[in-house]
């Protein structure tokens, strides 16, 4: 009988971690948040709502990671129209039938549209239609409280005044999980 209960409490030893590997696990407040594939005219994972601006062919690829008291989101667009700006933004709610269907622009304080409090991810194509473009914010994504999409819109965001955060049309939409 003390054969089973050593060996149960080496069992419970080995799987407890040393102080070590547990100070490397993963903060269970870290997010990661994605989303992409080919723009389609009906599929709401990746939605075009504008044709001219966002043809057949294109795609996009979206990855928001938070942890340690920051968020850094990454963009990256192909087959969109040559040498052209847009403007992309992360929205409070999945993608839909229609781009206002997104809600408005995630903000980390609901209330003032800034680079500081909204993620803006501003990018021109280049001349076969791909562009990037990297946000870093200093806050971090609320597991209770996520974006629910990115819309790319039809030109970069004002950046001051009382049109501060537009960014013209909501051309398409990726729907984030």
């Amino acid at each position: 009988m003390r054969v089973p209960a050593l060996l149960l409490a080496l069992l419970a030893a080995g799987c407890a971690g040393s102080p070590a590997q547990l100070a490397h696990a993963p903060d269970p407040g870290d997010v990661r948040l994605t989303g992409g594939g080919e723009f389609t005219d009906g599929d709401t994972t990746a939605i075009a709502y504008d044709r001219k601006l966002v043809p057949p062919g294109a795609q996009a690829s979206v990855t928001a990671e938070s942890d340690a008291g920051q968020t850094l989101t990454s963009l990256v667009v192909e087959g969109l129209l040559p040498t052209r700006p847009y403007g992309a933004h992360l929205h409070t709610k999945p993608c839909g039938g229609t781009g206002e269907a997104a809600g408005p622009h995630y903000q980390h304080e609901p209330g003032q549209a800034s680079v500081r409090n909204e993620v803006w991810l501003d990018f021109t194509t280049d001349a076969s239609g791909a562009g990037r473009a990297t946000a870093r914010n200093a806050w971090r994504l609320e597991p209770g409280a996520l974006p629910g999409s990115l819309v790319i819109h039809a030109r970069h965001t004002t950046s001051s005044g009382p049109d501060a955060g537009a960014a013209g049309d909501r051309l398409a939409c990726l729907t984030l999980k």
